[in-house]
Formats: C-alpha cells, structure tokens, sequence
C-alpha cells in the first residue's frame, strides 16, 4: 500500500495482514481521563492485534473506574497527576522502555486492525514516525462538519508555515521509534501535544510517513474532552510559539517587514507635505512613520540574531544526535566494545605514542590530547 510522507511523495511499505515481525520491543500507549466505557475494549482489542505487546495506561486523574477498567483487561496502568494530555504524553516517552511504540486513545475511535499498517513504515525503516492520517484522501471518518473544517484550517496555516504537505497533524493515532521517543523534548501540557510532536518532528529531520486511517464516532454515552475554541486557541499559539522558535527569522522578519510596509502610509503622507510646502505640519504622523520603521528593523535585526543562535543549536543537536549514535551502536549486541572500544584503543595508541617520543609529546602536548580522544 502506498503511503505518503510529510512532501507528499509516496512511500512503499509492505501492507501486513498479521502481527508483523517487530525487531524489538513493541509498547501501546494509551492515555486516558474518563474512558470507563471504552478502554477495557480498546485494551483487549490492541491484545488481540498484538499479543506480545505491553499495553500501558496512563490515568490523567480520572473520576469514574478508567484505571480499575484497564487493569483488569490486563493493561499495566500508570498515573499521571498533573491534568492535561500533553503531561501524559511526556510521561509515557519518559516511563517507558520499549524499541517500538504505539500511541492511541483510548476512546475506541481508532482502528485496531490498522495498527500493522501504521507499525510497518517504522518497521521497515521508512519511517521514525507514523501518523494514522483521518483527512487522507483514501480515508473515510466519521468527522463533524465543524470539527472538519476546524482540522483543515490548522493544517493549512501549518502547511503553509512549515512549507510540508501533510494530511493530518491533529491525529492521535501513531507509531515511533526509540530514537525519536527519547530525542524529541515536549513542553506542552495539553491536546496540542500533536501539533508540537508534528512540528518538531519536521524541523528535527525526523521522517514522517502518513497512513489512512478511518475514525468512528464514539460511543453513546462517551464525551469528548476538547474545549473547542479554548484548545483551538491553545493549538494555534503553539504552532505561532514554534514558528518563533524554529523560524525566528521569516517570524521577525516578516514582522519587522509589515511595521515598515506600515510606515509608508503616514509617512507618504508627510514627505509629499514636505515637498510641496517644506513644512512638516503633520508631526505626529512623522513621529509615527519614524517609530514603525525604526520598530520594523528592530524586529529584523532581533530575527537575524535569533537565526544565527537557532543555527548553532541546531548544529550541536546534530553533534549530540551523531555521538547517541555511535554509543547506541557500541552498546548494541554483537558489536563487542562498538564506538567505545575504538575510542578507547585510540586513546591507549595515543598514550603509547607520547610515552615513546615524550620529548616530541612536551612541544606538541596539546595535539597528541586532542588525538587521544578524538571521535570517529
């Protein structure tokens, strides 16, 4: 089947009728707050899909038997005290240990069966995201109309923003591997845990890959837990906070760009006064175009700096990423000492070679330190 990642080009994974041979460690994850009705079916459906598994439930301080409800069809559960499912989400990354993991709600309105599909790109390598994409074009949710259109305005100022071609940023049915499990840092506390895992899983370099995915409706007797325009707002100055810190320089830039489109009203207004009088008799209007174009290059030069830090960071991520590596890969079975060992036959050689020519060693000491622990 083919699936589409974040450019929209088509990805090839396999389509799995059964559980598929995981290397490793697969975890579901299922964050709840008040699912009494729901979540000891969404539990034994996941069982059934797969059965070597761990299931975890993480309870947000629910009031009705959410917990009791899950641990009795067999889920480890989990509390996370502080309310929000953004502080279950990063408690979840946090706790567990897996090599794979599935992240679903637990109100019974995502596919079960789907999870193969959605597990394979991550399986398979295509992937170290996979999003159960609920507007794809070969989907067929059950979504209100409202809702709907609220889900693809969102997704069309992020697209257009972060310059991506996804389908669905708002799904919470997805599946990840280690490495972005424990290197993406999240700070939201609330439902714009999605967006803030989609953005930075785009500006992180972190592949994404989209799967159609149908949603149901829920249950009778079960409520959504969103505030529609309270979490709308809350999304929407996450993605704005992101834009910030990832783009400072289109973001302050483009600011800085309309004070100064701004200041050309009053201060046309001014210059052809000056021209054709040589008075100024509007000074509160050239007081005013002064301030918005002095604003406007206070805010690009502000975008310029942020840039130049945000670059540099990004360069020590890289750094950082590439040696978790390379000591992952020393640390993985059958590599035998892996990076580790070779850095430390290094530094040994090293030490050989400055014992045999300490004279060399003492005029040129600061090389030979920098060649005994240099990283390969």
């Amino acid at each position: 089947m083919p699936f589409t990642d974040a450019t929209g080009a088509q990805v090839t994974a396999a389509t799995v009728a059964t559980a598929p041979p995981a290397p490793g460690h697969v975890a579901v994850l299922i964050p709840c707050y008040n699912e009494e009705m729901t979540v000891a079916r969404v539990v034994a459906q996941f069982r059934a899909q797969l059965p070597a598994a761990s299931i975890y439930v993480f309870d947000n301080n629910s009031s009705d038997r959410t917990a009791e409800a899950a641990r009795e069809a067999g889920a480890i559960v989990r509390r996370e005290m502080r309310q929000g499912k953004g502080f279950v989400v990063q408690s979840m990354f946090r706790e567990v240990d897996a090599d794979i993991y599935v992240m679903v709600d637990g109100d019974g309105t995502y596919p079960p069966e789907a999870v193969h599909r959605l597990l394979a790109p991550v399986i398979e390598g295509d992937a170290d995201m996979s999003v159960g994409s609920r507007l794809h074009a070969e989907s067929r949710s059950q979504f209100k109309q409202l809702n709907r259109w609220a889900n693809r305005l969102v997704l069309a100022l992020l697209n257009s923003i972060f310059r991506v071609r996804l389908t669905d940023i708002l799904s919470g049915y997805r599946a990840f591997n280690r490495k972005f499990v424990k290197g993406v840092p999240l700070f939201g506390g609330g439902f714009e845990i999605e967006t803030e895992l989609t953005i930075k899983a785009v500006e992180r370099g972190f592949r994404i890959v989209e799967v159609p995915t149908d949603l149901t409706h829920r249950p009778e007797g079960s409520h959504s837990k969103i505030k529609f325009f309270r979490d709308g707002l809350i999304i929407l100055n996450t993605m704005l906070a992101l834009f910030r810190d990832y783009k400072p320089l289109t973001f302050f830039g483009g600011a800085g760009l309309i004070l100064v489109l701004a200041a050309l009203v009053p201060g046309a207004i001014v210059v052809v006064e000056f021209i054709e009088t040589g008075l100024v008799p509007r000074l509160p209007s050239a007081v005013l175009a002064v301030g918005l174009v002095l604003c406007g290059l206070l805010s690009l030069t502000a975008g310029l700096i942020l840039h130049s830090i945000a670059r540099r960071s990004q360069e020590s991520e890289y750094h950082l990423r590439v040696l978790a590596d390379e000591l992952r890969a020393g640390l993985a079975p059958g590599n035998g000492l892996g990076a580790a060992g070779r850095t430390s036959d290094r530094a040994a050689a090293a030490s050989r070679g400055a014992g045999e020519g300490e004279a060399a060693s003492r005029s040129s000491g600061d090389g030979e330190a920098s060649e005994a622990f240099d990283y390969e």
